[in-house]
């Protein structure tokens, strides 16, 4: 990659290992690798995951439903390694054909049901417990229209901004600046949004904040890309004060302690299978 343009051939061909963060792992082909079945705890719910952005959107609403006192949302978190490849096992190839973290499956149906796509899984979890999502039509729509934006708008701030700014082999200034406007227009859309509503479907808090907070909440507080600077995030003065409320929160500070396998120590708990882990399990307690 010397060159400073491209001339696609008339037939693209994959070059294994052709640079970049995640080219070890990367490929064009669906399917499994290798044959290893998925662990099973000892709760209904068991998911399989990493504490990315969207991983830690499901681990964050499995422990705001367990704050409201709901216990069947009891769960346990088993560590995927996708540096490691471990989405391509055949255990979890069946759970998700498309290899991506994360994945729940529920064993209080018979036969257990999958579920995969955060997004999914969010509206899954909200419709089963009947939580964090609004009953009147109206709110409803406004929730969903924003946990569906950012299912559309994320894929622009991570594998476009966040691969050519943070992870490509080589920078270029056409893809960084083509990126950098939209996840400007993004911050903006949400910071115009946020100067009228306490959240983003109004005074409720739901699965809309749940989807974006760690994504663009991450972002403007320089937890992801270490591009606050850059996007001058400390303008975006709305974003940041309903990141910093939705920060304070209990379960979303445990939910981000969840399969994270980086940082602090005492803010890592690479599976979560009981409450008392939160206290006793810890990598600083091991």
């Amino acid at each position: 990659m010397t060159d400073t343009t491209y001339t696609p051939p008339s037939v693209w061909k994959w070059e294994p290992g052709n640079g970049g963060k995640f080219a070890n792992i990367n490929r064009p082909v669906a399917g499994g690798t290798h044959d290893k079945a998925l662990p099973v705890g000892k709760h209904p719910l068991q998911l399989y995951s990493l504490a990315t952005p969207n991983g830690v959107k499901v681990t964050v609403m499995l422990e705001e439903l367990l704050e409201k006192g709901i216990e069947a949302a009891e769960y346990d978190a088993h560590l995927i390694q996708i540096g490691e490849g471990d989405q391509f096992g055949s255990g979890f190839v069946e759970a998700n054909p498309n290899s991506k973290i994360p994945v729940l499956v529920d064993h209080s149906m018979n036969p257990p049901q999958r579920v995969f796509e955060s997004g999914a899984i969010l509206l899954y979890l909200s419709e089963k417990f009947g939580e964090f999502l609004p009953t009147d039509p109206a709110k409803r729509t406004e929730c969903l229209s924003w946990l569906f934006w950012q299912m559309g708008s994320a894929p622009i701030l991570g594998g476009g901004f966040g691969h050519f700014y943070a992870y490509a082999p080589e920078k270029y200034q056409y893809p960084i600046d083509r990126y950098t406007m939209e996840v400007k227009r993004q911050l903006d859309v949400l910071d115009r949004h946020l100067a009228d509503n306490r959240f983003m479907a109004g005074d409720e808090y739901t699965i809309a904040d749940i989807a974006i907070h760690p994504w663009y909440g991450a972002l403007v507080k320089n937890r992801v890309y270490e591009a606050a600077e850059f996007l001058e995030a400390h303008t975006y003065t709305n974003v940041l004060r309903w990141t910093e409320e939705i920060d304070a929160r209990p379960a979303v500070q445990r939910g981000r302690m969840v399969n994270r396998t980086w940082g602090e120590p005492n803010e890592q708990l690479h599976e979560r299978h009981d409450a008392s882990d939160f206290t006793e399990k810890t990598e600083d307690k091991r």
